[in-house]
């Protein structure tokens, strides 16, 4: 059976591990969607914004596995920059991890 995770321990865990994120270029890192609004179920990916210094593919799936190790969920990765204008509403929802 899965933790009980929630948006306190997600940003927990991300700043616990900082030093293993930044390896991965990543300038801002934060958690939006249904763990901000408390709605998450048992099986919700955990949707996590990333802005990153220079992204590759590399570092892009790199971060998106350790990321799904840590919590043991999927990770729905967006990056910031590549948002939809429609979806820019979830930068008004996020909340960022100090790393």
């Amino acid at each position: 059976m899965k933790s009980k995770l929630n948006k306190d321990k997600i940003i927990e865990k991300i700043e616990k591990n900082k030093k293993d994120i930044q390896k991965y270029q990543v300038k801002k890192i934060g958690v939006f969607g249904s763990f901000i609004k408390k709605n998450q179920g048992s099986n919700s990916d955990v949707d996590i914004l990333v802005v990153f210094g220079k992204v590759d593919f590399e570092k892009y799936t790199g971060l998106k596995f350790m990321l799904e190790k840590m919590f043991k969920r999927k990770v729905d990765l967006v990056i910031e920059e590549d948002l939809r204008p429609e979806l820019n509403y979830i930068k008004k929802e996020v909340q960022y991890a100090k790393i």
